[in-house]
């Protein structure tokens, strides 16, 4: 996606450079072919890598993460196979989504009992699997992916499950979640805790040196220390890099939200989705995609510490706002957002 950077601001970019060291007492980094670059201060935004299993090195297995792998997932999905998605998690339940929904048949295999009881109450669990289960993906529940193999014919392909049985499919695309990519944090010294820790200005434990998106751990103004691995934290954190960095000393103060849409249901959601917190349920109302639903997650002194909005828009700064006030009161929370 072209940003005008180059043109816009005169910077010079290197695309095909893969940095593989820092040195912050020199304040260079270099790269695979020994080439340095100076700085006066350094981003880290390294990103994510996709969990994988073993599988074989074919054009038909994608551990599903670049726009590559979406371009080559559109080309065979336009053959019209069958397409094994493993991962019950945002990527998993879209791409089975997108896939089913362009003529592909689908087989979702996913660990949990219920599709998105992860993350969902249990109705509201049941309401999102009868989605997919409605639109034809075939559910294989409660089985993890041991390895992925070629089949006898060698005209396709085989996932092997944890209870010994096998799917066969045309082609098969995996969403088994990510690992920030803090190797370089690591190697040069940097504090690193499940990210790479940075302060509220997303700096690191360098004063040189910032990071910003899957790989920061910062300390968020209403959910405390976390890390987030989602677009909004990824555009948002960036902009706040470029002006800490440039001298502005701004905070970051945005609490990101997710979001994810399949079939015609979006849902939005701000904090910690724990099913396993107490849960607080309010239906308030129905619109042509269906139930308009609120759920707020509570810890053990009744606060709220997440908000999901199911078919509820614009209300992402309302939910914010909860967090921030922390009614313990069932009827005042009933009332925040209708």
């Amino acid at each position: 996606m072209p940003l005008g950077t180059a043109d816009d601001t005169g910077a010079e970019i290197r695309l095909r450079t893969t940095v593989t060291a820092i040195d912050r007492d020199g304040r260079t980094v270099e790269d695979e072919s020994g080439e340095r670059f100076g700085y006066r201060r350094l981003l880290l935004a390294t990103g994510s890598r996709p969990h994988e299993v073993d599988a074989p090195d074919s054009d038909r297995v994608l551990f599903f993460r670049s726009a590559d792998d979406y371009r080559r997932l559109r080309e065979l999905a336009a053959e019209g196979e069958r397409i094994v998605v493993v991962g019950g998690g945002y990527i998993g339940a879209e791409l089975a989504a997108a896939l089913v929904q362009n003529g592909v048949g689908v087989d979702l295999v996913f660990p949990s009992t219920t599709l998105g009881d992860g993350t969902f109450p249990p109705p509201l669990a049941e309401r999102y699997q009868r989605l997919f289960r409605d639109a034809g993906v075939r559910l294989v529940p409660d089985r993890r992916v041991e390895e992925v193999v070629t089949d006898a014919s060698a005209d396709g392909l085989e996932v092997v499950l944890d209870d010994g049985s096998r799917l066969r499919g045309d082609a098969v695309v995996l969403g088994l979640g990510v690992s920030p990519v803090t190797d370089l944090a690591e190697q040069s010294g940097l504090a690193v805790d499940d990210g790479v820790v940075v302060d509220a200005c997303l700096a690191t434990t360098d004063d040189a040196i910032w990071a910003a998106g899957d790989i920061a751990s910062y300390p968020d103004r209403l959910l405390g220390r976390t890390r987030v691995e989602h677009v909004d934290n990824a555009q948002e954190m960036g902009r706040a890099a470029g002006r800490s960095m440039a001298g502005g000393g701004e905070a970051y103060r945005h609490t990101p939200y997710f979001y994810s849409q399949v079939f015609d249901v979006r849902w939005e959601a701000v904090g910690t989705l724990d099913p396993d917190l107490d849960t607080l349920v309010v239906e308030t109302g129905d619109d042509e995609s269906g139930p308009r639903t609120v759920v707020y997650y509570r810890d053990e002194t009744g606060a709220p510490v997440g908000v999901l909005l199911w078919n509820v828009a614009d209300a992402t700064d309302a939910a914010r706002l909860v967090l921030a006030d922390a009614p313990t009161d069932e009827a005042e929370l009933r009332g925040r957002i209708t």
